[in-house]
Formats: C-alpha cells, structure tokens, sequence
C-alpha cells in the first residue's frame, strides 16, 4: 500500500509512504494542475507495475480560510483545493479529509499554529531526511493516513467519523481501485 500526505497550498507538499514507514516520495507542491496530475497519475502508474499488488490511499488536509487571510489569498486558497481533490478523483486516488487537529492530536504534535511544533516531529519520525517546514506537514499526514489505514493506533479507518466534524468524508473510491476493494471484501 502508498500511503500519501497532502498539504494545501503554494508552500505545502506531497509525500507518499509506504506501507513499512519508508518513504517512496516526497515533492513540494506543483505549481499548476497539470503538474497536479501528473504527479499523481506518475504514482499511480508506479503501482501498476507486474507484480506490485499495491493500492495507493491518500490524505488531504482539510482546508479553511485564516482570520488574517485576505480575499484573494483565501479564493486562491481556495481554489488549490478544489484542484487538489479534482487532480485526486482524476488519477483514481481514493482519499479522504481530515482536519489538522485530528491527525496532529494523533502524531502528538498539536501545533497551535507553531510550524516548528510539526517540524521537529517529522524529524523524529524520519531522521535520515532533511525535514523543512514545506515537507513536515505532508509527511505527517502520510504517516497519519498509514497508521489510521492499518490500525496501529487504535482508532477507526480513516474516512469513519471518530467524533463529529473531526474527520470529513472526501472522495469516493473510483476505478481499479474501488473493484480491488470491492472483491476483497467480498461484494463483487
């Protein structure tokens, strides 16, 4: 299994883990969304080589606008996100939404706001990389969604709400994907 982190925004990135904690990838984040899909579409295609067997999950933060955020930064804001989801139903990556205090609260490092906070975890977590405020946050999340995905930390699969609002819904299942999930789990 991929596991793969998405952090929003023009300074944000995305990392992909797999399933034994190694990382497979780590890119800041395009600056268009062809480069978008590329991107995704390059690790999905990754995975479809003969005798891979692996299915790709991803994790996207939930996006909101901040107090002292102008209207054009928020609508640019904004519209990364849209392209964010629409670039992952595009290339098939089944996801879902969580917001940051979720899967902080589960790595310990709720931040406040404080980068440094998620920095210095993702150092602890991946010591052999160089960890900068732009990766930190997209390698948590992957990290996140493979802990939540097998269930080493105790909690329901990601996508099942834990407690209201905390864990939002994101995007369905499409392709290849969705029938690998379907058979296995005995529906066809």
């Amino acid at each position: 299994m991929l596991y793969i982190g998405i952090d929003n925004g023009v300074s944000g990135a995305i990392a992909a883990l797999c399933s034994d904690g190694s990382v497979f990838r780590v890119d800041k984040a395009p600056a268009t969304d062809a480069e978008l899909l590329q991107l995704f579409r390059a690790l999905t295609e990754s995975l479809e080589q003969p005798g891979t067997g692996w299915e790709v999950f991803a994790v996207l933060e939930h996006a909101q606008s901040f107090p002292k955020m102008g209207s054009s930064s928020a609508f640019n804001y904004g519209r990364g996100y849209g392209a964010m989801q629409m670039a992952l139903h595009a290339a098939e990556i089944p996801f879902d939404i969580v917001v940051p205090r979720k899967w902080q609260a589960a790595l310990s490092c709720l931040s406040a706001g404080d980068k440094n906070v998620t920095k210095r975890r993702a150092e602890q977590l991946f010591p052999k990389l160089k960890i900068t405020h732009a990766i930190a946050d997209a390698l948590l999340m992957a990290e996140y969604c493979r802990r939540i995905k097998r269930g080493t930390d105790g909690k329901k699969e990601v996508g099942q709400e834990v407690e209201a609002g905390e864990t939002l819904q994101g995007g369905r299942r499409g392709g290849k994907v969705e029938s690998q999930r379907r058979e296995a789990e005995g529906k066809g």
